[in-house]
């Protein structure tokens, strides 16, 4: 296969279909962990950086982390610039360019792609400074979204419900790996004893890297994002976080950020973080994005009318959504919807109270309420947050 795509190359005839392949030849955790068999992060003595940390800076300047979303849907990009003072507002943060030829995302007789600034975060790579993080969204040259832009839809559909007032809380589950690929902790030739004792656990035997969730939960509380607790998960090695409740747009904001962040602090570890849905084949828990969504009506007293409501309508977009959840519209879901280790079947829409085994789920509390929200469990680890926010606003509240 790589020859055939190598030669491809060579006479310039890459179809579709084939810049596909070489896309996940790319970015497969294959190829990634083979490289990092050799990487020297680990190597660097990261003190030494300290002492630059503590210079002084010029009060007027200000170094700006843009990030974006790459062509896959899946990968932050990022590239810093220094700013002539400090910005009040993102309406004060210049577009920038970049090349998206290299991002999967434009050809390189035209490659120049717009980086639109969409929300500021303090940088916790360089605390006690003015510098910040920038969140953006990414457009081509005639001004329209980039196809991995799925934020734009988003902030268009939530300008439309502004009085609905959305809220999005997300649950990210993500997997740690070491550099041979194996989940972290794991034995080298074997595999640790079945789930059950690892889920909120504590213990050497029971919770790999702490140090690594707790740093990265610290350094999300100082940026700014709406950070709202983690939790190890059922499978060792796997763990998980909560951003929100968040009005609109935020909560996908603050998910994206919360990802690079966790990446950043993974280097310093020598620790691959992944967000494949199913690192582990077998009986081994995959890894999701349980989104949680309600409007004001679903919390006022008999909103649980308004939820069971929003749950016929998706009911009847279930293929819609499922697409959706996945930056592979469901070829990577699909080897985590199996309707068994806590998921729903990926074909067959269905719901319950306090059941985890169900497409949307309803907690306990929000059925003896009578009022509250619900919980999507089919989004992916891996999951755009602003394709899945943007498809239960248009189908729950749009009626689209």
């Amino acid at each position: 296969m790589a020859l055939r795509i190598a030669a491809l190359i060579l006479k310039n005839e890459l179809t579709p279909n084939v810049t596909q392949q070489l896309r996940q030849m790319r970015t497969s955790s294959v190829a990634r962990s083979q490289f990092l068999k050799h990487s020297p992060n680990t190597a660097l003595d990261k003190s030494i950086l300290q002492r630059y940390r503590n210079l002084e800076t010029p009060p007027n300047r200000v170094q700006a982390t843009y990030l974006w979303i790459d062509g896959t849907g899946e990968n932050i990009r990022l590239k810093d610039r220094v700013l002539d003072k400090v910005p009040s507002s993102i309406e004060d943060l210049p577009d920038w360019q970049y090349d998206g030829s290299s991002t999967y995302q434009a050809h390189g007789e035209n490659s120049d792609t717009t980086l639109k600034p969409r929300a500021i975060y303090r940088d916790p790579f360089k605390p006690g400074q003015k510098d910040i993080i920038v969140m953006c969204d990414t457009y081509n040259a005639d001004g329209k979204a980039t196809p991995s832009n799925k934020r734009a839809d988003f902030q268009a559909a939530v300008q439309k419900i502004a009085d609905e007032e959305p809220w999005f809380g997300i649950e990210q589950e993500y997997t740690l790996l070491d550099v041979n690929g194996r989940p972290f902790g794991w034995p080298n030739n074997g595999f640790p004893a079945p789930q059950g004792p690892y889920y909120c656990a504590v213990g050497a035997d029971r919770v790999y890297a702490r140090d690594l969730v707790e740093a990265h939960a610290i350094a999300c509380l100082y940026a700014g994002i709406d950070f709202a607790g983690t939790n190890a998960e059922v499978m060792p090695a796997q763990w998980e976080y909560q951003v929100g409740p968040s009005n609109g747009l935020k909560a996908s904001d603050d998910l994206w950020v919360s990802r690079y962040i966790l990446q950043r602090i993974a280097e310093e570890y020598g620790v691959v973080v992944t967000f494949d849905p199913k690192p582990m084949e077998g009986q081994w828990n995959g890894a999701g994005a349980h989104t949680n969504f309600s409007t004001k009506a679903m919390r006022a007293e008999g909103g649980i009318k308004v939820i069971e409501n929003a749950i016929e309508k998706l009911s009847k977009k279930h293929e819609r959504h499922i697409k959706a959840y996945d930056p592979k519209e469901g070829k990577d879901n699909e080897r985590r919807l199996v309707g068994r280790l806590e998921t729903s079947s990926i074909d067959k829409f269905s719901w319950g109270v306090a059941n985890r085994a169900v497409s949307v789920r309803i907690p306990r509390g929000v059925a003896t309420a009578g009022k509250g929200y619900f919980e999507d469990r089919r989004p992916s680890s891996n999951c755009d947050p602003y394709a899945v926010c943007n498809a239960l606003v248009r189908t729950c509240i749009l009626n689209e």
